[in-house]
C-alpha cells in the first residue's frame, strides 16, 4: 500500500483525487437538480414531498447520499489543502504574474470555500430540519380515475412514525398519502429575500467554479484530445456552468416572486 499512498500524495495524485471527486459531484448536481425540479409542479407539493420521502428511505439512495456528503467535504478541504501547500511551496508571489491560467482557475479555492458555506446553510435549512425537527404534515388524496389531487394540511401537532403513510380505498377509487410538508418549508424559507440572494450568488460561485473545474478534471485524467476537448469545454460551460446553476437559482426566485 506504500506505493498507493505515495502516488495519491504526489502532486499529480492530489490533482487526480480532486478531479475524480469533482466529476462525481458534477453527476450529483445533475441528479439533484432533476429531483428538485418537482418543486415547479402545480400539485401542492405532492411530487416534491413524495420524492423527498423516496430520497430519504430507499437504502441505495441513502448510502449514495452519505458517500456524496463525505466526498463534498473531502473535495472542499482537499482543495483548500492543495492551495495551502502550493502557496507554502512558493511563499513569495511573482512580481509579474505570467501564469497562463484564467482567473477562474486562480479563484478555485475561494469559490470552493463560498460553496462550502452555502452547503452548510442549505443542509441546515432543509436536510437537518427534515430529519430532526418537527415539520408540518400534509395529506394528499388522489382520485385514481381522474388523477386529481386534493391537498389538506394536517393539524399542527400531528406526527407519525413512518415518513409516508399510504392507504388505498378501492371502493372509493382514491389513494391517500400523508407526508412531511417539506414543500411548504421550502416555500416559506424562500420568502426571505436575503436567503434568496445568497442562494443566487452561490449559484454564480458554482458557475465560475465549474467553468474551469469541469474541463480541468478531464485534463488532469489525461483526457485531452483536439477531437474531444472542444466538446468537453462546451459541455462544461453550457451545461454545468450555465444551465445547471440557472436551474438551481430559478427555485428560490420562483418561490419569492411567483408563490
Amino acid at each position: 500500500m506504500g506505493w498507493l499512498t505515495k502516488t495519491l500524495t504526489s502532486s499529480i495524485g492530489k490533482k487526480v483525487l480532486m478531479a475524480l471527486t469533482g466529476l462525481f459531484l458534477c453527476t450529483f448536481l445533475v441528479v439533484h437538480l432533476i429531483g428538485n425540479l418537482q418543486l415547479f409542479k402545480s400539485d401542492g407539493g405532492y411530487a416534491f414531498n413524495t420524492y423527498a420521502v423516496f430520497m430519504t428511505t430507499f437504502p441505495v439512495i441513502k448510502v449514495v447520499s452519505y458517500v456524496n456528503y463525505a466526498l463534498i467535504l473531502f473535495h472542499a478541504f482537499w482543495g483548500i489543502y492543495i492551495t495551502y501547500k502550493n502557496r507554502q511551496a512558493r511563499p513569495v508571489g511573482y512580481a509579474v504574474n505570467k501564469n497562463s491560467s484564467s482567473i477562474f482557475s486562480r479563484s478555485m479555492a475561494i469559490l470552493g470555500l463560498i460553496l462550502l458555506v452555502y452547503l452548510v446553510v442549505h443542509m441546515s435549512d432543509f436536510w437537518y430540519r427534515y430529519h430532526y425537527e418537527h415539520l408540518p404534515y400534509v395529506k394528499y388524496t388522489e382520485n385514481l380515475t381522474t388523477g386529481d389531487i386534493t391537498t389538506t394540511a394536517m393539524d399542527e401537532g400531528y406526527t407519525q412514525v413512518v415518513k409516508k403513510f399510504e392507504i388505498s380505498d378501492v371502493a372509493a377509487g382514491t389513494k391517500t398519502i400523508i407526508v412531511k410538508d417539506l414543500y411548504k418549508v421550502v416555500g416559506y424559507a424562500f420568502q426571505n429575500i436575503l436567503l434568496v440572494l445568497f442562494y443566487v450568488l452561490a449559484m454564480f460561485a458554482v458557475s465560475f467554479h465549474l467553468i474551469h473545474g469541469f474541463q480541468s478534471a478531464f485534463q488532469t485524467l489525461g483526457l485531452n484530445h483536439p477531437k474531444y476537448s472542444p466538446l468537453i469545454k462546451n459541455l462544461g460551460i453550457w451545461i454545468f456552468a450555465i444551465l445547471i446553476p440557472i436551474g438551481y437559482a430559478a427555485m428560490p426566485l420562483y418561490f419569492y416572486f411567483l408563490k
